[in-house]
């Protein structure tokens, strides 16, 4: 996408359904590589339920595939002002180093009633990487940022944590964790699909941050307040791991 920018001289890049191609082809890629592993299964696992509540065999490809592709765009849409994303990127993988920690640990994951996945635990060091460099890079990128995540960081970051929740086999728990960024995401389909159905909107502006912008929030005030959305909604994913 940025070699097609900078040979076009342009700020467009490869098209949306191309990009989406090429990120739906490595996500899959990554998916097969993971439960082609040893001890790996295709079971789906739910919030609030014990074990399994079904197995997709081959489908958990399209799954997984899905769920890592659709959480890196969401990471990207919500990257719109400065700090917005990197704080709840922080706060999830924080929330993901103690899910992988409990997972990749059979009496811990035999107590919560949580499927137990050999050698999970090691992405807690993963996940520990991606604290230090958000904090590292959120020194820069608070408001008023010197530097900025752009499209290679956020889809990365999203996409990595989209990956540690497929390996997990806490995907819907990804959900409710990064509930922000799917809220952001929502609200750039439905704007979509109901402007094109009648022509009006049903925000101000999309992604919902800009929306309560555009309600006279400032800046500073939108992502403090979002900061703390995202800290509550890991804090209610982390829940779902003792009520089963």
């Amino acid at each position: 996408d940025d070699y097609d920018k900078v040979k076009k001289n342009s700020h467009k890049g490869v098209s949306g359904k191309v990009r989406l191609m090429f990120e739906f082809l490595i996500a899959g890629v990554a998916v097969t590589l993971i439960i082609a592993q040893k001890g790996a299964n295709t079971e789906l696992y739910l919030p609030f339920i014990k074990g399994p509540v079904m197995d997709l065999g081959l489908f958990y490809i399209v799954f997984g595939a899905f769920v890592i592709v659709a959480f890196g765009n969401a990471v990207n849409l919500t990257d719109g002002l400065d700090g917005l994303a990197t704080m709840p990127v922080i706060i999830a993988a924080i929330a993901f180093m103690m899910i992988v920690y409990l997972v990749g640990n059979a009496k811990y994951a035999e107590y919560l009633g949580l499927p137990f996945f050999l050698g999970a635990g090691d992405l807690a060091i993963l996940c520990g990487a991606i604290v230090g460099a958000g904090l590292a890079f959120l020194w820069f990128n608070a408001p008023p940022a010197a530097v900025f995540m752009g499209d290679t960081g956020s889809l990365a970051l999203g996409g990595v944590l989209g990956t540690i929740a497929v390996v997990a086999h806490h995907e819907f728990v990804l959900g409710i964790i990064g509930g922000l960024f799917v809220v952001e995401a929502l609200s750039v389909i439905i704007q979509v699909f109901w402007f094109k159905r009648t022509g009006r909107r049903v925000f101000k502006m999309a992604p919902i941050h800009h929306h309560f912008e555009q309600l006279g929030w400032s800046e500073t005030k939108v992502v403090i307040r979002f900061w703390i959305v995202a800290f509550v909604l890991a804090l209610a994913g982390l829940s779902t791991l003792k009520l089963r």
